[in-house]
């Protein structure tokens, strides 16, 4: 399959996806707690019906690949090629209907990232990226239709001079929430909240600085080749493989990056 044929598959997942989802934004739509134990993990009928949609369209056009989601699991999850599926990622943002959200279709080859796409339906907006080039599609300002954009982030050589972002300090263990603090606290501009949509914002230069802790792999893998596409760096807070998720660190820098892992360090 060609660059362009392929571009055009994710896309039909994304339409897909997107059609299942907005019935239910802004509705009276019920979530359910997943969580065991612990802080609330809501999943909601949109996911669920989202996923099953993707996984059927993948499963009919590439039988042999793998898929790993985040409602129903692994599947041939050793094979060359596996799609990482987060039909709605930001979920507590969902159902609070705030658009802070998105679905993440990531496609690793032998074991990396090597494609990527957060659709969110409701602004209609599309960042996708292979790892050497990123980009934007959605409404034009002007003349209607749809606008295409490459994605660049931008230089930032100072924590002091960074626009920071996390979902929530709540997320982190009480150990990495004081290793964030120390970075939050130089922060020019720290934010809360965005889930990927603030990993899709890095890319597109608007923040420098993207802090987490306890990703799963299908919270970060769609998001990688889009970062590293438009020249941002994403990593472990060790410096290590960002694509099994855990303690994250995205810089749209690399200056930026170094010197927020040694504040991360202590």
């Amino acid at each position: 399959m060609n660059a362009v044929d392929f571009e055009a598959f994710v896309a039909r997942l994304a339409d897909l996806s997107g059609e299942t989802i907005l019935p239910f934004f802004r509705s009276a739509l019920g979530a359910q707690n997943k969580a065991v134990a612990g802080a609330f993990d809501p999943v909601t009928e949109a996911d669920r019906a989202a996923e099953v949609a993707m996984r059927r369209q993948i499963e009919a056009q590439f039988p042999t690949h793998g898929i790993v989601g985040e409602e129903f699991g692994a599947a041939r999850a050793d094979a060359p090629y596996v799609w990482v599926l987060d039909p709605i990622d930001g979920t507590k943002s969902f159902i609070s209907g705030l658009p802070m959200w998105g679905t993440l279709i990531g496609l690793k080859h032998n074991g990396r990232p090597c494609y990527g796409m957060m659709n969110q339906p409701f602004t209609r907006e599309r960042f996708f990226g292979d790892g050497a080039a990123s980009w934007w599609t959605g409404p034009a300002h002007r003349g209607g239709g749809q606008e295409r954009r490459r994605l660049r982030t931008r230089a930032c050589a100072d924590v002091a001079e960074a626009t920071l972002m996390t979902t929530s300090p709540r997320l982190f263990s009480e150990e990495k929430r004081a290793a964030y603090m120390r970075v939050e606290r130089l922060a020019k501009i720290p934010r809360y909240g965005g889930d990927c949509y603030a990993y899709c914002a890095l890319a597109a230069g608007h923040v420098d600085l993207v802090i987490e802790d306890g990703l799963n792999a299908y919270d970060i893998v769609a998001l990688i080749p889009i970062i590293e596409g438009a020249g941002g760096v994403v990593t472990t807070w060790s410096g290590g493989d960002a694509s099994n998720g855990g303690s994250i660190i995205a810089a749209g820098d690399a200056r930026a990056h170094e010197a927020a892992m040694k504040l991360l360090a202590g």
